[in-house]
């Protein structure tokens, strides 16, 4: 059995992290920490966990007190917030899975521009990995520290990784146009997030400043060799959860639909959690699953192609994703835990 814990259980994803680790035959959950709800049983946060699982949450220190006791921690906490614990467990030879975005980022200044807050313990950044297991997951096995993507960052970097590795689009020619449900915006109390401010509206928002616009162009320009500048924009949609990633690229010269549909058959032909669709997909197919669903088409009259990326926020673009990193730094199968299908309706 695989001895975890998490520190950051409250917030969403924390807490989606905790449900799927629960039904993992491989793992036993050591402690749960929560900093504003430490004491608190989990049940009465969730109510989902009722008569499944009933311990409290401790405090952040009290979780430091047990990283001897584990084999993995899993760090789900806001930006800055994450270094230090990241820090303990790397200190003590325990492997960590951060959530956060305090690893994403392979440059120290970059970060700092980014999110505006010293970087922490700068040299972990070579101790860490940017965890995308279908583009580098052999590179992910060894490392102890592993930086698990960004939830916008994961459906456009997937759906934009073929165009760009197999040289079939002008590299700077990107624009994504991206919409994520609420709960992207976090649990904690924010007047933007009540129901009456997004319901029956839609809005972009961080406009040529979102921060997930940092790796993806991060982990583009590294497949690319080449630096790439992209136009990312975000929107927030009245629904629960959810993301859609469409990706618009300029064709290069002969180019053509077959040509993409090989591109993304190669790369991804042998990947469980990528679905190549012939439609467009849709968030309510991926709700609550691992999966990634991926439609294509191209515009002859612009000489554009159209990639549309749909994942779960909260799984795919979050705790699933950390489960799948996990199976795979301990050499299970990726897929336990994992082989959910969404429930409709």
């Amino acid at each position: 059995m695989i001895k975890v814990g998490i520190v950051g259980v409250s917030g969403y994803a924390g807490a989606q992290l905790l449900y799927l680790l629960l039904q993992h035959k491989g793992v036993e959950v050591k402690f749960i920490a929560a900093h504003s709800k430490a004491g608190e049983e989990i049940g009465d946060l969730y109510g989902n966990f009722v008569g499944k699982f009933s311990q409290n949450c401790c405090t952040f220190q009290e979780a430091y007190e047990q990283f001897d006791e584990i084999d993995l921690v899993f760090t789900a906490l806001p930006h800055g917030k994450s270094a230090d614990a990241v820090k303990l467990a790397f200190d003590k030879g325990i492997k960590v899975i951060d959530l956060g975005a305090d690893f994403r980022l392979d440059d120290a200044q970059e970060y700092e521009k980014w999110y505006k807050v010293p970087f922490q313990h700068e040299e972990l950044i070579n101790e860490s990995i940017y965890a995308l297991p279908e583009i580098n997951r052999e590179e992910i096995k060894d490392k102890k520290v592993i930086a698990n993507p960004g939830c916008y960052a994961t459906a456009s970097i997937l759906g934009a990784y073929p165009l760009i590795k197999e040289g079939l689009i002008e590299e700077n020619s990107i624009i994504i146009d991206a919409k994520s449900g609420t709960s992207g915006a976090g649990r904690s109390e924010k007047t933007g997030n009540l129901y009456c401010e997004v319901n029956e509206s839609i809005k972009a928002y961080s406009v040529a400043n979102h921060r997930h616009t940092a790796e993806i162009e991060q982990e583009l320009t590294r497949v690319a060799n080449d630096k790439i500048n992209l136009l990312f924009t975000p929107h927030l949609v009245p629904m629960n959860r959810g993301i859609l990633s469409v990706i618009y690229g300029k064709l290069k010269t002969g180019v053509t639909k077959e040509d993409i549909n090989k591109a993304f058959e190669k790369n991804y032909k042998d990947e469980y959690f990528i679905r190549l669709l012939k439609t467009a997909p849709e968030t309510r197919w991926v709700k609550g699953t691992n999966f990634c669903d991926i439609g294509i088409e191209v515009d002859k009259r612009t000489g554009r192609v159209i990639v549309m990326s749909a994942i779960d926020n909260l799984m795919k673009g979050a705790s699933s994703q950390a489960v799948q990193n996990m199976n795979l730094i301990f050499g299970l199968d990726e897929k336990e835990g994992l082989e959910l299908l969404a429930m409709f309706p």
